[in-house]
């Protein structure tokens, strides 16, 4: 039995969603019922939120907090927007996309800060530099997040994208695809297709956007506007738990797996699911391992990056009536920077996710 996105989304039934309003107990009164949605499956990403509930972060801040799970950054940044849920978290360059398009979103936290977008190739690809593609077939999901962004990819790599075979896959049979041969390269993010593969003794290699001077943060957690002016201990207190939980996953690793693999039994009772879990958190902490959270603490967005960031967006994945948000009321750092890494909390952070650089590095 092997573990697959793919098998995940199919045994994974839709999560009901329980509509909210902004009205909240304070939390002096007692514990605030608080509902949030993840972006995707289980996986690496979202790993910080069954620590964050079930390790007692959130439960420390006078919080109880629902977790439903995602099914794209997109739907999750739309049912936050619409206050479907208390709160959410959506890849960066996503939430982005729509604040252009007009939804009421804020990034109150920064989870991660590398999103990998990339090509993915197996290791014995003859495929060696982004130039190889030409001539290829490419798979991808004209509604995978990387892909907005494969023309200026093309462009800062130096290759010419007409001349690659781009074939048009579901991103739940990308991995599939791959592993048949039946593409020679995909667009992904690392995050989540070299978790499902390495398990499974297939050895990847991925050209990342970074490389050219790409770089989109990963994962934003977000909320209402509204919620931000109203209740700001409310929000205050639901990142300082996620930011603590984020910590743990990189200073406690073998631990953090453990809670995660009892809070999703799907992933815990295949052969390759505990493995699937330390690839995808491995790479997650690497990408925390950032001057952002060295000099800033936990969840510090760089309000030039994010301006960047942001005129990427607009220019290539937001459409033609979108207009650039105001980035500085799109994302806040008053949340952020009370969790932080001790000089021998970095180290052992380093350390335990140094055997994933092998795979983005």
């Amino acid at each position: 039995m092997t573990f697959t996105r793919r098998d995940a989304i199919r045994g994974i039934g839709a999560a009901a969603l329980a509509t909210t309003g902004l009205a909240r107990p304070a939390i002096a009164q007692g514990a605030a019922k608080i509902s949030f949605t993840t972006s995707w499956i289980p996986e690496g990403p979202n790993l910080f939120a069954y620590v964050a509930r079930d390790k007692g972060f959130w439960k420390k801040h006078g919080l109880e907090v629902s977790v439903a799970r995602g099914s794209g950054s997109g739907a999750a940044a739309q049912a936050v927007s619409a206050g479907t849920f208390d709160f959410g978290m959506a890849a960066t360059p996503t939430a982005i996309v729509q604040a252009a398009r007009g939804l009421p979103i804020t990034c109150i936290g920064q989870i991660n800060y590398d999103a990998l977008m990339g090509i993915g190739v197996l290791a014995d690809s003859p495929i060696k530099t982004p130039k190889d593609l030409e001539g290829k077939r490419l798979g991808a999901s004209v509604t995978s997040g990387e892909y907005p962004f494969l023309a200026l990819y093309a462009q800062k790599a130096g290759f010419d994208l007409a001349k690659v075979n781009m074939l048009q896959i579901d991103g739940k049979v990308r991995e599939r695809s791959l592993i048949e041969k039946q593409v020679d390269a995909v667009a992904a993010f690392a995050t989540s297709t070299i978790p499902s593969l390495a398990p499974l003794g297939t050895d990847l290699r991925f050209m990342l956007f970074r490389d050219a001077g790409i770089e989109f943060y990963g994962q934003s957690l977000t909320t209402q506007p509204a919620r931000v002016e109203k209740d700001p201990n409310l929000c205050a207190a639901f990142v300082a738990g996620a930011m603590e939980a984020i910590k743990f996953t990189m200073t406690n690793f073998a631990e953090a797996v453990d809670i995660f693999l009892k809070a999703n039994s799907e992933v815990a009772l295949s052969s390759t699911g505990k493995a699937y879990a330390q690839v995808g958190l491995g790479l997650t902490n690497l990408t925390n391992l950032v001057p952002e959270v060295k000099e800033n603490g936990f969840g510090y967005a760089d309000p030039k990056k994010v301006a960047t960031m942001a005129d990427l967006v607009v220019q290539y994945a937001a459409g033609d009536k979108a207009q650039k948000p105001d980035t500085a009321a799109l994302f806040t750092n008053k949340f952020a920077g009370t969790v932080k890494l001790n000089a021998d909390e970095a180290k052992a952070a380093e350390t335990s996710a140094a055997p994933y650089k092998k795979y983005v590095v």
